[in-house]
């Protein structure tokens, strides 16, 4: 499992991918790293922090079932998969990851 500093404090004050019509905020003082399900994923331990995403408050609260989405849970492999896709894609224009 990977856990990386660099990776999760890269979100601060970043625009939100992942989006979620009707929820998302577009408020990027709200904006966390939202972890998403994984093979790490368990009771009271997050997934690794290459399974996650930039998220604005309320996109991060429809992803941890805090708050109640018929978008989101109609099309949350869809928002995953993009969210994902964007987020690394970001974190490589940043310079915290890198392909050799």
């Amino acid at each position: 499992m990977i856990r990386s500093k660099k990776i999760t404090n890269a979100a601060r004050g970043q625009q939100c991918l992942i989006n979620i019509a009707g929820v998302c905020n577009h408020n990027p003082e709200t904006v966390v790293f939202c972890h998403f399900p994984d093979e790490h994923h368990g009771i009271a331990q997050k997934a690794s922090d290459l399974s996650g995403a930039f998220g604005c408050a309320a996109c991060h609260d429809a992803v941890d079932g805090r708050v109640k989405s018929d978008e989101w849970r109609s099309n949350r492999l869809y928002y995953m998969r993009r969210a994902q896709q964007r987020t690394m894609e970001k974190l490589f224009e940043l310079g915290v990851i890198k392909i050799a």
